[in-house]
């Protein structure tokens, strides 16, 4: 019986995701591998915008509003972690996770008639739902900096934003990049959902294949995202590993 956690392994290696999501790219070596895997279907890639080019949309979609989420989420964490704003750290959390039972499809719908059809509605729901798990894992980070360390910055004559920058930052990183790491998962999964809004990315092709009933379009879409993912988390898993202490 083979080792479930060598296979685990194998699949989040950087070899394999690399590997199929090239094989997607490429028209001619996808058709032929489509034609094996599904015989049936008419046709085996979707014509009307490159693959490579749905990706680079997704890419700027999931990586915008992760960029954003973290940069927001981030200074929401370090203000509700001083004593100005530690009251309200209840408050954020509940928030937090009252956000995260509205489902993508109804936050798109709400932003659909505030900012119109295309990249920005898509954005901010990316956003929504990428804020919280890098707000709640900023708290989580900044408060579990040992106290001995803080009074030991103070008594070398820190002040409260050199403390801060230079102690409970690179202390809180790797809780925080955790959470950023789920973001950046998440908003690429999600991401596809905004093609039904005019937004682009590998939903594209994968709405077209439910339209015309080919799976091969679908498999197309699905199997890119699924490996940019792979590939995101596994950078992520390198630089968490540099940030370790």
């Amino acid at each position: 019986m083979k080792n479930p956690t060598r296979a685990w392994r194998l699949l989040l290696n950087p070899g394999l995701p690399a590997l199929l999501l090239v094989l997607v790219l490429v028209p001619g070596i996808y058709a032929v591998a489509a034609s094996v895997l599904f015989p049936a279907q008419p046709e085996f890639v979707y014509g009307r915008i490159p693959l490579a080019s749905l990706l680079v949309q997704h890419i700027v979609l999931a990586g915008s509003a992760t960029l954003a989420a973290a940069v927001v989420g981030v200074s929401i964490g370090v203000f509700v972690t001083r004593p100005v704003g530690a009251s309200l750290v209840p408050l954020v959390q509940d928030l937090s996770a009252l956000a995260q039972t509205v489902p993508p499809v109804a936050v798109l719908a709400l932003a659909v008639p505030l900012v119109g059809f295309g990249t920005a509605p898509t954005v901010l729901a990316l956003f929504l739902f990428s804020v919280l798990p890098i707000l709640g894992n900023a708290v989580t980070g900044l408060h579990q900096v040992d106290p001995a360390l803080r009074e030991a910055s103070t008594a070398m004559g820190m002040r409260p934003w050199r403390r801060l920058v230079l102690t409970e930052l690179p202390l809180a990183a790797p809780v925080i990049l955790a959470g950023v790491r789920t973001a950046a998962i998440i908003s690429i999964g999600t991401a596809t959902i905004g093609a039904t809004i005019g937004a682009g990315g590998l939903g594209v092709v994968i709405i077209a294949g439910l339209v015309r009933d080919n799976i091969a379009f679908v498999f197309s879409g699905a199997l890119a995202s699924a490996m940019l993912a792979l590939l995101v988390d596994w950078c992520f898993g390198i630089l968490a590993r540099r940030l370790e202490p």
